[in-house]
């Protein structure tokens, strides 16, 4: 296809939905460059894609866009988190760069396409819905060239978020958990969206404001096993419905280990949405366009599934019980070593070592332990710590065979069950990897 002249800038290029769009803009031969944090991540995720390095939370004053937007025709915001992982970063992301790009978009003439969500406005129930609606707010005033788009839950080939605890909880064996059964669900595929965005970018698309849902909903119990059958699991015996009251409990969890870097699906803000449902009106979009969303089923239908599909599924299931199993198992080591000081290190001072040097071997050991045990739960440094895991892991076994080779023979097989712990700990440290 021959390529557009139009050069267009995505916010958040390499994201869940910016990935996409780039991908269909490409293959639609419009000229795409790339925005984020990390070019690194970017090269990884989309390789051979122009791209600049841009943190929203810098670009706060329309003179901060300036430099970024000199070669675009043409914006498209895909970016943003959903809830604050620091002060006030749910309003500087959707609210105060967005009105600083829209001041400076209408300078220069360059149209915005916005990515909302369905339901942001101001009097919506949670601050992610409520600064998505100040930054499409603060774009209308600003008075560039403008279509926002504002699609509902987003079902794609890859999964994350919403998306991948569908597929999480779909790959629970024998029966199928969810809380908030009856919440109305309405979504959209990606390969919609995407098209949505292309018609945007060549004015096909009227400017305006559209929901991006299909004409029905459906409850998320009915969405859970449509996504069970798309992935090819058996049918669940029951449907086990969680307790409404579990769920403040859990998204406090949730939160607790967002401040740790963990972006849980199952945080405050994503259990409030799904309790006021995911729903929008398809009438504008429909009108507009001459044709609405594709159904639940029709996504499904042309996405591929099969065994990775599966896979990645249950070992998303896996990964927090990972990563729960080897701090449990670290710190109890290391606890226990520091406990039973004198205990453990008889284990060297019958192989000829002196009292103060065993116990002081002992100690710096299990230190190290209930480190490792403790780095895992910081996000940014887990999977360098399942590296470090592995590497103290082969460390005892190495230094244990040189100086207690006896105890590859102890009938409790304290070495021997060193190997499972390794292996989970190099295994835990494939499924960190980021998206």
């Amino acid at each position: 296809m021959a390529e557009s002249a139009k050069r267009v800038l995505i916010l958040g290029a390499y994201g869940f939905i910016g990935a996409e769009v780039v991908r269909a803009l490409r293959a639609a031969g419009i000229h795409v460059t790339g925005l984020g944090r990390s070019a690194a991540q970017a090269a990884r995720v989309l390789p051979g894609v122009s791209f600049v390095q841009g943190d929203l939370l810098r670009l706060l004053r329309p003179e901060d866009w300036a430099p970024l937007l000199q070669d675009a025709d043409a914006v498209v915001n895909c970016a943003g988190v959903l809830q604050d992982m620091a002060p006030g970063e749910l309003e500087m992301v959707h609210h105060t760069a967005i009105a600083a790009l829209g001041a400076a978009c209408v300078e220069r003439g360059i149209a915005v396409v916005q990515i909302s969500a369905a339901g942001a406005g101001p009097d919506a129930g949670t601050e992610f819905m409520r600064s998505k609606g100040r930054g499409d707010a603060a774009l209308r005033a600003a008075g560039a060239p403008l279509r926002i788009l504002k699609p509902g839950l987003v079902i794609g080939q890859n999964a994350y978020g919403g998306t991948g605890l569908l597929r999480m909880l779909a790959a629970v064996p024998l029966v199928q958990p969810v809380a908030l059964a009856d919440a109305p669900v309405q979504c959209i595929g990606m390969a919609d969206l995407a098209a949505a965005v292309a018609a945007a970018l060549q004015e096909n698309l009227p400017q305006g404001t559209y929901d991006l849902v299909e004409d029905q909903p459906h409850t998320l119990a009915e969405v859970l096993a449509e996504t069970r059958a798309w992935l090819g699991f058996a049918p669940a015996r029951r449907l086990l419905r969680l307790p409404d009251w579990l769920l403040p409990p859990v998204a406090r969890y949730a939160d607790a280990f967002g401040r740790l870097g963990w972006r849980s699906p199952l945080r405050t803000t994503a259990m409030a949405e799904i309790q006021s449902g995911v729903c929008g009106d398809p009438a504008p979009y429909r009108a507009a366009m001459g044709q609405g969303i594709a159904p639940l089923k029709a996504i499904y239908q042309p996405l591929p599934s099969g065994r990775a599909q599966r896979l990645e599924a249950r070992l998303a299931l896996l990964m927090p019980v990972a990563v729960a199993v080897l701090c449990l198992f670290w710190l109890a080591s290391g606890l226990i070593g520091l406990w039973q000081l004198e205990e453990a290190a008889t284990v060297l001072t019958d192989s000829g070592w002196g009292s103060l040097p065993a116990k002081a071997s002992v100690a710096f050991w299990s230190l190290a332990d209930i480190a490792l045990g403790l780095a895992i739960l910081w996000r940014p440094w887990a999977a360098r710590a399942c590296l470090g895991m592995a590497a103290v892991s082969l460390i005892y076994l190495a230094a244990a065979t040189a100086v207690t080779p006896h105890m590859w023979a102890d009938p409790l097989g304290p070495l021997v069950k060193v190997l499972p712990g390794l292996l989970l700990a190099l295994i835990t440290h494939q499924l960190l990897q980021e998206r």
